[in-house]
């Protein structure tokens, strides 16, 4: 099992730490959608990060998909998410909210450093960076109620994975001043042994 993509993308990243989690596995190989994308469209001609690359040379794309795909062949004592009830939703809530955060993230950023400056439309990025607060504000928001996870899996990788994403990305953006409990959330996880394993830089 192979998996295909830059550890600087949350969706790599994500995939890679939560394959660790379940202790299953895989052969990472950095190659970039931009700088390697001949490469890349040799492997998957759609030339989307990431993708895992199966036996048989099956592929498969999406982080969403392909943890749906690792879970169910994870060690029966290995999960991502709670199996069931308000955990599992609360669980799910905060999945969709940090995969939100990151495609808004990835939004701005193309915007701003891929498009040429006298194209950029400054309705659209105010548009995604409301969209971003919005995100952050939320994600603060559910952590700050919530009791100290007792749990490691999609969710809370997905939530650490999106805050640094964004810090590193976009700098003085969203600060951590307003958003302490989601900052010490990703700070404490950032010293997990498969985040320290799988650097996004």
């Amino acid at each position: 099992m192979q998996l295909i993509g830059m550890l600087d993308s949350p969706y790599v990243r994500r995939v890679a730490i939560c394959l660790k989690l379940l202790g299953i596995e895989f052969e990472h190989h950095a190659i970039s959608v931009f700088s390697d994308f001949d490469r890349f469209k040799a492997i998957n001609p759609l030339v989307k990060a990431p993708t895992l690359v199966l036996p048989g040379d099956q592929i498969l794309m999406d982080s969403s998909l392909i943890l749906e795909y690792a879970a169910g062949i994870a060690p029966t004592d290995k999960a991502l998410l709670p199996s069931q009830g308000a955990a599992r939703l609360h669980a799910l809530q905060l999945n969709g909210l940090a995969l939100a955060a990151c495609e808004k993230t990835v939004q701005i950023v193309y915007e701003q450093q891929l498009r040429p400056q006298e194209k950029q439309h400054q309705p659209w990025l105010d548009r995604v960076q409301g969209q971003l607060l919005a995100a952050y504000a939320e994600l603060e928001k559910q952590l700050s109620q919530a009791a100290a996870p007792q749990f490691m899996g999609s969710a809370e990788v997905s939530v650490a994975v999106a805050w640094s994403f964004t810090q590193l990305m976009l700098p003085g953006q969203i600060s951590a001043e307003r958003h302490p409990a989601l900052a010490a959330f990703a700070a404490q996880a950032e010293q997990h042994p498969a985040f320290i394993s799988t650097p996004q830089v």
